[in-house]
């Protein structure tokens, strides 16, 4: 159905520039798969809390300092003085969070439905890169209140770089900008912090094309063969989407006002201190499971060898799932390797967070094993092996059973 404006002014405009065209077929009439769950609610829900990081990192970056001097200060300012400074600097600091849990969610889906497999490999990669600029662009911003922890994680994970031969010393100048983590340090982060999530708007549409290109994958991971099964996007998943919005913000506001601090460090309410080292280092809660691998291996290049791998490695999943059926419901094997990779990747992030001590150290290490093992040995191998379930001949067929056993 193509787009016909009734005013006359966007009739115009359109004609010349069709950006109402554009937007009628991706937010209205864009034919869904009749089947998307709730799961399928986690990528608007992501463009959601970009939406609402950029706007607060707007408000926040007006009162801010980047100075060594005054950053810490500026950000106790922006919390007691200025209006509503408080309410953005929480919405901020725990948007960050949300943003990683709904990201790590949608993950959880796209691993589950098998939505990385063809034809939908630049669309997976692309959600990677999304993946990563969000850690980078998360990690400078931890920086910036230059508390304690803000000032050693960066000389921590900083100092990783050093273990690449060769170039190794030269990044960490570079990124430090001197010989030590200082006030041209948090000049650079603040200035990539402030740039990077323009960077993932620009990904983020990337993401949207190839999605629309592809179209949606579904829980039975079978393509549409029709419009017997499909529905448009609006007004059918517009509301679904709201609905998810209503109790997404719920959640998200709990902790903004009642338990703003809960999912940060109380080191960070000290000023940065270079000669006083906190007793246990941690990064964020969304960085632990990476932080827990790095510290698997004692060889410091191996670490973070392993580290990087451990993400890089997701952009081989297409070829690595050998199975030629795309959902884990048909694949009665496979779908419980794939809750038990779930499972390591949060004992993962609770190792991260423990002391680099006995038994922790083990149980990370065994839990490393496993991610590595269910990726590059089970997965493929599975896929080889497992005996799938018959496929639905069609989607519509699919809802209509499933209506039907339901109603009986």
């Amino acid at each position: 159905m193509s787009f016909v404006p009734k005013s006359k002014a966007i009739k115009w405009l359109d004609e010349r520039l069709p950006v109402f065209s554009m937007l009628h077929h991706t937010a209205y009439e864009y034919p869904t798969p009749k089947n998307l769950s709730y799961w399928w609610n986690f990528g608007s829900l992501a463009g959601l809390v970009l939406v609402i990081m950029i706007l607060s990192g707007l408000f926040l970056a007006m009162n801010y300092a980047a100075n060594t001097g005054l950053a810490f200060v500026s950000v106790e300012r922006i919390m007691r003085d200025v209006n509503y400074g408080w309410l953005m600097r929480y919405v901020h600091a725990n948007g960050a969070s949300m943003f990683f849990i709904v990201v790590y969610l949608h993950m959880v889906r796209a691993f589950y439905y098998g939505s990385y497999k063809p034809p939908r490999e630049v669309l997976w990669w692309l959600g990677l890169i999304i993946m990563l600029i969000m850690m980078g662009t998360a990690f400078m911003g931890y920086v910036l209140p230059w508390g304690q922890m803000s000032f050693w994680g960066a000389t921590v994970i900083t100092n990783l770089f050093s273990a690449i031969p060769l170039v190794g010393e030269h990044i960490v100048t570079w990124l430090w900008g001197g010989f030590s983590v200082d006030n041209p340090t948090l000049n650079r982060f603040f200035a990539l912090h402030f740039l990077l999530p323009f960077v993932l708007v620009g990904i983020v549409v990337l993401h949207v094309w190839a999605l629309h290109t592809v179209s949606s994958n579904n829980p039975l991971g079978i393509n549409m063969k029709g419009p017997q099964d499909s529905l448009p996007f609006h007004p059918y998943y517009t509301i679904k989407d709201l609905f998810g919005v209503g109790v997404f913000m719920m959640f998200f506001m709990v902790f903004v006002f009642w338990a703003p601090n809960y999912l940060g460090h109380p080191d960070n309410y000290i000023p940065a201190n270079p000669m006083v080292t906190p007793a246990h280092i941690v990064p964020e809660w969304y960085f632990l499971p990476f932080y827990a691998i790095l510290r698997a291996v004692p060889d410091k290049l191996g670490g973070v060898l392993l580290m990087f791998g451990a993400i890089v490695i997701l952009a081989a999943m297409p070829w690595l799932d050998t199975s030629k059926v795309r959902s884990c419901t048909f694949r009665p094997v496979y779908k419980w390797f794939v809750m038990l990779f779930i499972a390591d990747c949060m004992l993962l992030g609770y190792i991260g967070g423990k002391p680099a001590e006995e038994p922790y150290i083990l149980i990370g290490q065994i839990a490393t094993a496993w991610y590595f093992i269910h990726l590059l040995v089970v997965t493929p191998l599975v896929g080889w092996l497992e005996k799938p379930r018959p496929l639905p001949e069609s989607i519509a067929l699919a809802v209509t059973k499933k209506a039907a056993t339901e109603s009986a």
